[in-house]
């Protein structure tokens, strides 16, 4: 005999629908209390210094991709802008970060974004020897199948998909100076 019902007559829910009947601030409480716990200053302090030491290698080795100038950029232009800017958000984190609210401590899924960055680091030595393609194509199939966790099939599909827009988009519509094979 099923004992349980709502207040409107209707037998009892299953429990995954208490979630919908929460609020959001109710949800946003409850998924707070499940995450990491805080990391504290030291932690903010240290990731906030290895943002800007980060994007300070990332501008040395856009300067050695070469810069050229605002009406002819070279392949060294844009990463380096983007270098600049993460430096500056790292510094400014550095400085004012300690008055902000606490970050998540580091879990194991924090070295997801090691691994993110050593593979564009791969990229970005790679791209000069032998093209953009190749090690494009590496990247795309590591950040899709084992750090976001999509299948096989789908990983190289999207990542061939990926690279040939890419080369569609700088290489033959731009005409850039991006290293390639083909």
């Amino acid at each position: 005999m099923n004992q349980t019902r709502d207040t409107d007559g209707a037998s009892g829910a299953a429990p995954d629908s208490l979630e919908e009947e929460l609020t959001p601030e109710q949800l946003a409480e409850r998924w707070e209390a499940e995450g990491p716990p805080p990391a504290g200053a030291v932690a903010n302090l240290a990731s906030s210094l290895i943002a800007a030491a980060v994007g300070a290698a990332g501008m040395a080795l856009a300067v050695s991709f070469g810069l050229g100038s605002p009406a002819q950029p070279g392949p060294g232009m844009w990463p380096f802008a983007v270098s600049v800017v993460i430096v500056v958000f790292g510094v400014v984190q550095v400085i004012v970060g300690r008055r902000g609210g606490e970050g998540e401590k580091f879990t194991r899924l924090s070295w997801l974004a090691a691994i993110g960055l050593a593979t564009l680091v791969g990229l970005l030595l790679l791209m000069p020897v032998i093209g953009f393609e190749i090690p494009s194509l590496l990247l795309c199939l590591i950040w899709m199948k084992f750090l976001g966790g999509e299948t096989w099939r789908s990983a190289v599909l999207y990542s061939v998909l990926v690279v040939a827009g890419f080369y569609g988009i700088f290489i033959l519509a731009l005409g850039t100076s991006i290293p390639h094979l083909i």
